[in-house]
């Protein structure tokens, strides 16, 4: 016990040693955590009861019984959070006041549904309780958000349950449904089957025309296409002659083109400049005069030098007679093409038709079957759309009487103050965390270094006797050092404490509305 008592005592003297540190990381966490306490948004939450009263006067034809009215019940709410549901309510609130797209409103309502409960207290009277902790907004506005939810699931709850339908013909709308499905498939399928019939033999159902009249309608065609191809092909073998005695270019040869070069310019000008001098009134004795006639010299003599025109090679250029000529081998060449697969074509059919002369009576008898049964299907779909429409009539109808009424007990409250979190008691797990933090680094860093506290604890880890110890000696100096250094710490472990105050404080203030 006693060494348990030893190693508590060195542990915190090993703390102590090191308290500043621990200080420090006591309010690195501290600042830290408060910091992420006050960055937790407010949830507000809102609470409604409800009431749900069965009716007992119905219509006599309608036949609800107490059974139907209680399954109608179960029916709203277990529906009443329903992805459907929830997007009506994303709809009429502030959620939905930013959303464009279905797929932006759906996403919404998912992200509704871990915010709204519904506990049935007793029997036909349930709570509906609605949080509201929305990044974006204010705190005013999720208080009023979250009560809007609330009130806008009784309204959807109230409308579900005046349009829903009843069991019998929800069930009965479901069977028609299947069957009606049923005969599309079948009619579908059966259309299908008729014209791949009727693909299969073309020129061979009745009613376009008789097989000889088709087939000398064919033959005709054939015989103008083959014309046709004829002079094309005609054609094509001219055009290609002209191409063969045409250039496909024409060349220019080179030319000579005379011109004034640089140096004979400045002769120029240097002339003009002398005549205007001697205008004015200057003489050959004149000093500018004298310079530019220096100038004019040495002008002349690079001008004498200077090359006074150039040469322009010879180009090619496409020949424009060959161009157009290639143009029309091009059309020619596509016309002949066409024709020759039109001419396969006709060929083909007519082969085909010459091959199916004999089996007319047999097609014609089949297609008279395949379109029978069409119709057969097609009068059962009819029947069935109309038994169905008629059905789902009936159901509005009974829907227009409501066999439930939702009666709003409590109505939807404003809360005042938030639900959740409850920051009191996270800035204190923080103030906590830090010291239990700043005191463990400070016993961390203790058990790292090789200095050793007591002659005891060295003599256990070297396993040699310690003959003594010599205790520290301070000045006075180093003693009023230390009182200084212990207000320091001190100050700044009260500011801690003060800050922790403080916070609580302002939490209280703003619980209660005072800021």
């Amino acid at each position: 016990m006693n060494g348990l008592y030893d190693e508590i005592r060195l542990a915190l003297h090993n703390v102590w040693k090191r308290r500043w540190l621990a200080l420090l990381v006591a309010w690195g966490v501290c600042l830290v955590g408060w910091l992420v306490v006050s960055m937790i948004p407010n949830r507000y939450q809102s609470q409604a009861r409800v009431y749900a009263q069965m009716q007992s006067l119905l219509p006599e034809k309608i036949g609800v019984t107490a059974v139907e009215r209680q399954r109608e019940l179960d029916r709203v709410k277990r529906t009443l959070t329903s992805t459907n549901n929830l997007e009506k309510v994303v709809q009429r609130t502030a959620l939905g006041k930013n959303l464009n797209t279905p797929k932006e409103v759906t996403a919404a309502a998912e992200g509704l549904k871990g915010n709204i409960k519904f506990v049935d207290e007793k029997e036909n009277v349930f709570l509906i309780t609605a949080e509201a902790s929305f990044g974006g907004k204010s705190d005013q506005q999720n208080a009023a958000l979250s009560r809007d939810i609330v009130q806008s699931l009784i309204n959807v709850m109230i409308e579900d349950n005046l349009s829903g339908s009843r069991v019998e013909t929800t069930e009965s709308l479901k069977f028609l449904d299947a069957q009606v499905a049923e005969r599309e498939k079948q009619l579908k399928d059966a259309e299908t089957a008729k014209v791949a019939f009727e693909t299969r033999f073309p020129g061979m159902i009745p009613g376009v025309g008789s097989s000889a009249t088709r087939r000398e309608s064919a033959r005709l065609e054939l015989s103008r296409v083959e014309s046709d191809l004829i002079s094309a092909q005609s054609s094509l073998a001219s055009i290609r002659g002209q191409l063969a005695g045409i250039s496909p270019s024409i060349s220019t040869p080179s030319t000579f083109v005379p011109g004034v070069g640089p140096s004979t310019q400045r002769v120029a000008q240097l002339e003009a400049e002398i005549s205007e001098a001697y205008s004015r009134g200057w003489t050959d004795g004149h000093p500018d005069m004298a310079g530019l006639k220096s100038k004019l010299a040495r002008a002349q003599v690079v001008a004498a030098n200077e090359s006074t025109g150039r040469t322009i090679p010879g180009v090619t250029t496409p020949n424009p007679a060959y161009s157009s000529l290639q143009s029309m081998l091009a059309d020619k060449q596509a016309a002949v093409s066409a024709l020759s697969a039109r001419r396969g074509a006709l060929a083909s059919e007519l082969a085909v038709q010459n091959a199916n002369q004999g089996q007319e009576p047999t097609i014609a008898a089949e297609l008279s079957k395949l379109t029978e049964n069409y119709n057969a299907i097609k009068v059962q779909y009819d029947k069935l759309v109309g038994t169905r429409e008629e059905i789902r009539v009936r159901g509005n109808v009974q829907s227009s009487t409501s066999s439930v009424q939702f009666n709003v007990t409590d109505k939807p409250t404003l809360p005042t103050k938030p639900a959740a979190p409850d920051r009191p008691l996270l800035l204190t797990g923080v103030l906590l965390l830090g010291l239990l933090t700043g005191a463990g680094v400070a016993f961390l860093k203790s058990q790292v270094q090789t200095g050793f506290v007591t002659a005891k604890k060295l003599a256990s880890v070297s396993g040699l006797p310690v003959i003594g110890a010599i205790s520290e000696v301070m000045t006075p100096r180093q003693k009023a050092k230390g009182a200084k250094r212990q207000k320091m710490f001190l100050g700044g472990s009260a500011a801690l404490a003060g800050a922790w105050v403080l916070l609580i404080t302002v939490e209280m203030l703003q619980r209660t509305g005072v800021i």
